[in-house]
Parts: structure tokens; C-alpha cells; sequence
């Protein structure tokens, strides 16, 4: 018979051994299993060393081996990962109320939360046809540069404007991680980090997760405010704000012209980065949309980030950060330390989607039915819950800003509507700080079609009856 039969064999005698036997109690000598089976001592060994990794029995040099006391054995107790509060005290994360599903939906229920494209709105076909191609590539499991692929850094550079070139742009996994790279290189932890009230709430994590302090500037209807902005640089001698100047989630708000231009003086002035998050640069509605702030600065006052994520998929995490200076070395070379470089085959299948005619078809596509979307969504609202307020009619994005009515808490009422059959964004997780009022956020690209809008309105209305009820 082989060693390793031979062992195998030996194990589940001692185990049917074990099991009549209490804890504590001493198991036959090697000698003594050596003759009763015909084993080799080797066999012997090897036999008792499986059964004590598994937790079922203690060996003590110089005694011999025993069976372990019950609360050890690993086949009847519960792992006890409770050690890991101690380990992990002082290094404290709160990762906050990220934008992203809590959970699968229960069947039936109209989704009007989150920040991606259903899949109805997806270019699905062209995506899997772009992959399909950059895997026919010759060099398509090559190693990519650290800064991503020289062809897709120049057409984030030619969608950002103004006189960028390949050589500002850093190609990233998305935009979360990038997001969570450029908070660890601008600023130390501890430190306070300026974002409009209310903000991405993956912002408010990715920073914090840093060990940055968020520091709330309140926004009006033309975005954020340079006087109050002013004065949080002051007060707090912050260095970094990050902002959404375009199509702002989730109010949808975007920043007017003199103020884009304020902005980025005030962060100059103070000497602080400005973090432009430019998510949608590709969720407009048909009308013109601003150039990037980094299109007209020259001095590295802005770090721009964009990505391909939410015009196309989820999983195209594909974005980039734009920046000037030495901060861009600097990321570069975090890039090498976190994870080398961002996969080649999807780089190359960003390449190819973004150059096709079908890239532009899409986004004219999308462009047309995200107005319809928020049309319908707008005049459900209007006619089943006329009191609720909504600020403005977006020009872009995915979402809908609404203020409740006084009497109504915005998590009470998102865990009503889900219980109605709807799902909702409670506004309290976008504010960095204390709420100014009751908000929900409202999607309109999550759910598959326009008619969905309008039923998920409807049920939402009957949330809103049942909580009023009490």
C-alpha cells in the first residue's frame, strides 16, 4: 500500500478512535499503531500531524498525543475572528455610505437608486465587440505602461481640451480608486478636505478612508460658493477641495462660467488643489456642455478626473486623472507601488470602443433617452406628489434632486418605499455634515423602461402616505 493510502487509511481509524474517546485522553503510542496496523512509523506521523492541523489532537514532545479539549477542535467551533478589534484598534475606517446598493433587490422592485446605466442603456453589443477585438491584438496580454496606454491617454487628453497632451494624463482603474489615490497623494491625514454640501458620498468615504476631514462649503443654485469657499480655506488652512463643476451629483447642478473662474482662483490664491470630478463629462441632455476647468489652467491648480464607467458599464473601469507638475510624478509613481499598471486587454477594449462610430451613436442615443427619462420622472412627481419640491431640471447626469415636505425624514421614507416596492436614495448620505433639509435622490437611468418611472413614483407616493400615517 502507498504512504499516502497508508496515511489516509490510518486517519479515519484514529478519528472513528477519537470520537469514543474524551478530551484529554491519551491517544496509543506510535509503537503500539505501528504494530496493532502494520504501518510504517512515518505513516504513523504523517497521521497525527493531519489530525492535529485539524484541531483534533494535541501532541506534547517527551508524552505523546492526546485529544484536544472540544473548544479547540476546529470541526465544532465557530471561527473567532474577535482578536482582529484589538489588532486593528487605532487604525479606525468608516467607509461611510458609499454610492452603491446596499443588497440584490427583492423581485419586483423598481430600482431608482444608484449611479450606473441599466442595462438597457448599455452599449453592451459594441462593448463586447471592442473586447473581442483587443483580445485579437498581438500584444494584448503585454504589460502595460504604468501610465496607461499611449493612445488612450491622447483621447482623454483631446476630450479634456484646451493644449493637454498624453503626457498629463495617468490611466486609472475608474474613477472610486482613482478617486482614493489622488486623496492619499494631495493630502496628509488629519487633514481637512473642502467639498460642496451635499457632495458624492464615495467621495466623503474615499476621503475619510484616507484620513481626511471632510469640511462642508454649502452650495446655491450656481453651484458652490466662492465667498464661503474663500472662507473655508481660511478658517480651516485647507489645500485640497474637490468638486463636481458639472452636472454635480446629486443636485445636478453646474457651476456658471464666472464661477468656474472664481473657483479655480480662490484654490490658487490659497495655494490648494482643486480636484474636478468630472464624471459626466458623457451623461449631458443634448445641450452644450462646459469645458473642463482644467481646459484653462495653466499652473496645476486643478487635478481633472474623468472615466468611461458611467457612460458604458459598471465594469469598464477605465478613467483617468489630467494634472501638471510634479503631482503627476508623484502619482506615477504611486501607480507603481499600489498595482503596477491597469489591465491591458481592457485598455485596449476602451480604445476601440471610444474610436468607433458606434462610441458616438451611443452617447447621442443615451443623450436622448436620459432627457426622456427625467421628463416622464419629472411629470410623475408633478402630478402624484405635487408638494415635494424639485430644485432643477437637470441638463445632465442620471438623477433627480428632490426636497421632501416638512414631516417627512428622507431614511424613513427610503426604507418605506422599499417596502413598497421601490428603491430610493435617502439625501441624509450626501451631506458631509448636518442635512439642510429632507432630500431623496432620484435615478432615472436605473430602472429598464420610462413606465417603470412613473409606477415607481406611484408607489412611492403610497410610501409617503404610509409614513405621514404614522
Amino acid at each position: 500500500m502507498h504512504e499516502s493510502s497508508s496515511t489516509e487509511v490510518l486517519v479515519a481509524i484514529l478519528r472513528m478512535e477519537i470520537a469514543q474517546l474524551a478530551p484529554g485522553e491519551r491517544l496509543p503510542s506510535s509503537r503500539e499503531l505501528t504494530g496493532r496496523h502494520g504501518v510504517s512509523p512515518v505513516t504513523v506521523s504523517r497521521a497525527f500531524a493531519q489530525l492535529a492541523a485539524e484541531g483534533e489532537v494535541v501532541t506534547r514532545p517527551g508524552s505523546g498525543t492526546y485529544v484536544a479539549p472540544r473548544h479547540t477542535r476546529a470541526s465544532d467551533d465557530a471561527p473567532d475572528t474577535s482578536w482582529q478589534a484589538v489588532a486593528l484598534a487605532g487604525n479606525d475606517f468608516d467607509a461611510g455610505a458609499a454610492d452603491a446598493p446596499s443588497g440584490p433587490l427583492p423581485p419586483g422592485t423598481i430600482s431608482m437608486a444608484g449611479g450606473y446605466l441599466h442595462p438597457a442603456l448599455r452599449p453592451d453589443r459594441a462593448l463586447s465587440a471592442a473586447l473581442a477585438r483587443a483580445a485579437r491584438r498581438p500584444d494584448a496580454w503585454d504589460r502595460a505602461p504604468a501610465e496607461g496606454l499611449a493612445p488612450l491617454r491622447a483621447i482623454f487628453a483631446r476630450v479634456a481640451g484646451g493644449d493637454l497632451g498624453p503626457h498629463d494624463v495617468l490611466v486609472t482603474g475608474g474613477g472610486q480608486g482613482a478617486l482614493s489615490m489622488l486623496f492619499r497623494a494631495l493630502a496628509a491625514p488629519g487633514s481637512p478636505v473642502l467639498v460642496e454640501s451635499p457632495t458624492y458620498p464615495g467621495a466623503l468615504a474615499a476621503a475619510r478612508a484616507a484620513g481626511l476631514r471632510p469640511v462642508p462649503v454649502p452650495m446655491d443654485d450656481h453651484g458652490i460658493r466662492p465667498d464661503l469657499l474663500a472662507d473655508a480655506f481660511a478658517v480651516t488652512g485647507a489645500r485640497l477641495l474637490y468638486c463636481q463643476p458639472t452636472f454635480h451629483n446629486p443636485t445636478g447642478t453646474v457651476l456658471t462660467p464666472e464661477r468656474r473662474r472664481q473657483v479655480v482662483d480662490v484654490a490658487r490664491a490659497t495655494g490648494a488643489f482643486l480636484v474636478e470630478d468630472d464624471f459626466a463629462r458623457h451623461l449631458g441632455h443634448g445641450r452644450p456642455v462646459p469645458r473642463p476647468l482644467v481646459a484653462d489652467d495653466r499652473d496645476g491648480t486643478v487635478v481633472h478626473l474623468t472615466s468611461l464607467t458611467k457612460p458604458a458599464s459598471p465594469s469598464l473601469r477605465i478613467g483617468a486623472v489630467i494634472a501638471r507638475g510634479p503631482v503627476m510624478r508623484r502619482l506615477r509613481g504611486m501607480r507603481r507601488v499600489d498595482d503596477f499598471f491597469i489591465t491591458r486587454p481592457l485598455q485596449e477594449a476602451a480604445v476601440e470602443l471610444v474610436s468607433t462610430p458606434a462610441w458616438d451613436r451611443h452617447l447621442r442615443t443615451l443623450s436622448t433617452r436620459l432627457r426622456e427619462r427625467w421628463t416622464v420622472l419629472a411629470g410623475a412627481l408633478a402630478r402624484d406628489l405635487p408638494d415635494w419640491a424639485v430644485p432643477r431640471i437637470p441638463d445632465g447626469g442620471l438623477h433627480l434632486w428632490v426636497q421632501l415636505p416638512p414631516g417627512l425624514e428622507d431614511y424613513v421614507l427610503a426604507d418605506a418605499a422599499r417596502a413598497h416596492g421601490v428603491a430610493v436614495d435617502a439625501g441624509t448620505t450626501f451631506f458631509p455634515a448636518e442635512p439642510s433639509g429632507a432630500y431623496l435622490r432620484l435615478a432615472f437611468a436605473a430602472a429598464e423602461h420610462p413606465a417603470d418611472l412613473t409606477e415607481g413614483v406611484r408607489r412611492l407616493a403610497q410610501a409617503a402616505r404610509a409614513c405621514a400615517a404614522g
